[in-house]
């Protein structure tokens, strides 16, 4: 009998999934969990427990959820709450707007794939608030996460126009997010360098540099910019902004602003600016239509009502004279607050050691510090196939427990070597990581000098 092709092999697949990195769920995390394994084996180890420092994760490292949205969930999610005395009754009132705008009156229900009309007025009425400019509601359309907005948008530009391949601007360092899905979907990548200089500013001739370069291969269509940045936490300034915009409208560009962690600024001297405060960001019709042919319930696709109800929450907080006002805000405020103590505490530490440079944390929730790696483990690294940087962060996972993020896996440019690491442990036990950081790295720095 002929032998048969497997209807699904490495010799069949999409080359452009074959190709595809994506450093936050690489090889270095797969060995975090097999060592978390071995501890709970008994496996002795030069550590007790493992500190993951390399994902955005907050109530994985311990931040205390917000009481009034876990409320106002939990009154959705079970409607008989809602006779409860002890819920408050600014968060009734919004479970209640909620269960009201769902068919049936149950968030186990479908809405429409824009998301529910209450949620998308509710943001609309947010971002106005926000920006000062209106925000039409019509515009608005609520994802299942911001990855599966940015992976819908740019799938809107796969495609080639006269005959050339769609290209897309990208920051470097970025979330490597965007690098992985432009690669999934066959759009060109136009890498625009940051200036770690200037702490990770973005200068609008290196713009012009890159996209004059991107021409030469492709059709650059759209320009994504990360603000505050991940994994870099540098803040935009607004004469930064309007300049990228200029530059978006002279190049024809369309802009996907990646602006997550806004509420996460910690420096006074900077303030966080959306672009939609400038701009007009999106007026698809067509991406509208592709966005609608979905229904919106268990499809992973698109927003569960829950996830909706959470958003709902958050762009309408509690208000001054409501019952949970004062609860709310000492939350909130207490979790930026801490924060903004562990951003001072991560650039102030790497600082302190030989062969570290690290920016100041603006916003977001990470660091991204420079290593000066001794040639000679440049030379290990590069004889075991690995890049410097990942070599690094795998001894550090081996001898410390201590999971972060190489920095070739975000990109930087050639040369240089980085690491991610967030800043969303608790305190004592981010104090602990520091410590055992700088304890790791004076070591490493002797053995290979």
């Amino acid at each position: 009998m002929a032998s048969r092709q497997r209807c699904l092999s490495m010799d069949n697949l999409n080359p452009h999934i074959k190709e595809l990195e994506y450093a936050l769920r690489g090889p270095l995390v797969a060995r975090s969990f097999q060592i978390q394994k071995e501890l709970k084996e008994g496996v002795k180890k030069p550590f007790t427990q493992m500190i993951r420092a390399n994902a955005g994760d907050c109530h994985a490292m311990g931040q205390v959820p917000i009481t009034f949205i876990r409320q106002v969930l939990a009154m959705v999610i079970y409607p008989a709450f809602l006779d409860n005395p002890h819920f408050p009754d600014d968060a009734k009132e919004r479970a209640r707007t909620i269960l009201d705008s769902c068919q049936g009156g149950s968030v186990g229900s479908y809405t429409n794939c824009s998301g529910l009309e209450i949620v998308r007025k509710q943001v609309a009425k947010f971002i106005e608030l926000r920006d000062g400019v209106p925000a039409d509601w019509q515009n608005v359309i609520v994802s299942a996460g911001a990855s599966d907005a940015i992976r819908k948008v740019l799938r809107l530009f796969a495609c080639d126009v006269d005959g050339q391949t769609s290209g897309v601007m990208i920051p470097i360092p970025q979330y490597p997010l965007y690098s992985a899905t432009l690669t999934d979907f066959g759009l060109a990548r136009i890498n625009y360098y940051l200036d770690e200089s200037k702490n990770w500013g973005l200068d609008v001739l290196e713009l012009k540099r890159a996209i004059t370069e991107g021409k030469k291969v492709c059709k650059p269509r759209a320009i994504v910019v990360i603000n505050p940045g991940n994994p870099t936490g540098q803040v935009l300034s607004r004469q930064n902004i309007e300049e990228i915009i200029k530059f978006a409208y002279e190049e024809n560009l369309f802009i996907l602003a990646d602006e997550v962690y806004q509420d996460n600024v910690y420096e006074d001297d900077c303030k966080f600016h959306s672009f939609k405060k400038f701009h007009v960001l999106f007026e698809g019709l067509h991406g509208r239509m592709w966005f609608s042919c979905r229904i919106c319930g268990s499809d992973q696709y698109v927003p569960q009502i829950i996830g909706q109800a959470c958003l709902y929450s958050i762009t309408n907080p509690p208000q001054k004279g409501e019952p949970s006002y004062e609860s709310f805000q000492k939350e909130k405020n207490a979790i930026l607050d801490s924060l903004k103590l562990r951003a001072k505490m991560v650039a102030k530490t790497f600082n302190s050691m030989e062969a570290i440079t690290c920016n100041p944390t603006q916003g977001a929730m990470y660091a991204f510090p420079r290593i000066y790696l001794p040639p000679k483990a440049i030379e290990v690294a590069k004889s075991q196939g690995k890049e410097p940087d990942v070599f690094y962060a795998f001894e550090l996972l081996e001898k410390t427990g201590i999971c972060i993020v190489g920095g070739s896996g975000f990109g930087q440019q050639p040369g240089t070597y980085h690491f991610r690491t967030t800043i969303l442990l608790q305190t004592d036990t981010f104090k602990t990581m520091l410590e055992k950081f700088t304890e790791f790295h004076t070591e490493f720095i002797k053995n290979y000098s």
